[in-house]
């Protein structure tokens, strides 16, 4: 059966504003711009008919969606969605060198080196394992459905939009994200393919 799936980031939280870490081991609230960002999507969306509501097991993915589970919809979290742990990274201040690891960390994804990771943390071939065993889930669970909204967060979302389009996990950082933006991409009971890439029209009217 065809279906859509509309996946977003979550909206802003102070951690995103303060540049400070935040993976699966940081559970952080959205901020009040992020509030914000998550009503917009909302007003922008509503008319969607959405059958699901799936997000990982971190607030500030709930509090995204709030609004759709507020009106009824079924909702499922999967820990499969959750972030990458960024390991010994997580809730610190992104400083000089934590940012020289990153970029590191980054060239070494983006040249197909997928087995590493900061300390403590996952790898991406660690994330598509995750990953695979999420869509696996959400295929069975909106069997019936049509329209589903997954909300993710930032890295994750990235490496599921390559697992979706069959690109290896080092093409990551060709999908742009920032808070509450979503990629619309339509499976025909075989294929997935990207309709809507990056929109954000919805905040389009926020400052910050």
């Amino acid at each position: 059966m065809k279906r859509s799936l509309y996946i977003i980031r979550h909206g802003q939280t102070d951690l995103n504003k303060l540049g400070i870490v935040q993976g699966r081991g940081v559970n952080s609230p959205l901020n009040e711009h992020g509030i914000l960002q998550a009503k917009a999507f909302y007003e922008n969306y509503r008319q969607i008919p959405f059958d699901r509501i799936i997000t990982s097991t971190l607030r500030r993915t709930h509090q995204t969606v709030e609004n759709f589970i507020k009106d009824g919809i079924p909702w499922v979290q999967l820990a499969d969605l959750d972030e990458i742990s960024w390991g010994i990274y997580e809730g610190k201040h992104q400083d000089e060198e934590i940012l020289t690891g990153f970029n590191r960390l980054i060239e070494c994804w983006t040249n197909g080196d997928l087995d590493v990771c900061v300390d403590e943390g996952e790898t991406p071939n660690e994330m598509k394992i995750r990953q695979k065993n999420a869509i696996k889930e959400i295929l069975e669970i909106t069997e019936g459905d049509k329209n589903i909204l997954i909300c993710t967060h930032g890295r994750a979302m990235r490496m599921l939009l390559c697992l979706l389009t069959n690109k290896s996990y080092s093409f990551m950082d060709t999908f742009p994200h920032t808070n509450t933006a979503l990629y619309k991409v339509d499976y025909d009971g075989i294929d997935f393919k990207i309709d809507l890439f990056y929109n954000i029209d919805h905040l389009t009217n926020l400052e910050g």
